[in-house]
């Protein structure tokens, strides 16, 4: 490693889109404790970066209307410079996160902060997080749910879409 290379700082918003409505009430829909429903950014290089029903977009550090994160993780330092990180994003834009593959369950904002913590910093998102979706197929009501709940694409207003091929 390069004792002179420029490092940067990431670390991962979560936003709790219930309000913490899931925690008082996923015991009574579910018949299990649900403390949130997790949606993630990644946060470097000055910027916050989302994945949602628009594609990958950015904004400054809690400038969706989901305004303040409920937490945030410091997830360590990278070395890839924003040059590279922003062909990275770019490349993710054109294939395998476009807005059209958004997929509440399988494919979301969380599948991607995910990917791009470990491209940042060889390390994954909390398992917590990443373990929602079949914690809540895994019952009843997430079955007769899911139809509804598939057609739902999140993105959180007030971010600049990042298109495939184009920098912000």
């Amino acid at each position: 490693m390069d004792k002179n290379a420029t490092r940067y700082n990431v670390q991962l918003y979560i936003y709790d889109l219930s309000r913490g409505m899931a925690r008082s009430l996923s015991p009574i829909m579910l018949g299990k404790q649900l403390e949130g429903i997790w949606h993630t950014a990644i946060v470097a290089y000055g910027d916050e970066f989302f994945f949602g029903g628009e594609g990958i977009s950015s904004c400054s550090p809690g400038g969706t209307m989901l305004g303040h994160p409920d937490t945030v993780v410091e997830l360590g330092e990278t070395e890839v410079s924003d040059e590279i990180f922003m062909e990275y994003l770019s490349s993710l834009g054109e294939s395998t996160y476009r807005g059209d593959r958004y997929r509440l369950f399988e494919h979301n904002c969380n599948t991607f902060t995910n990917e791009v913590a470990q491209f940042l910093t060889g390390r994954s998102i909390p398992s917590y997080i990443t373990d929602l979706p079949s914690e809540v197929l895994s019952t009843p009501f997430g079955q007769i749910l899911r139809p509804i709940l598939d057609s739902i694409h999140i993105a959180p207003p007030g971010g600049n879409v990042i298109n495939g091929g184009r920098n912000m």
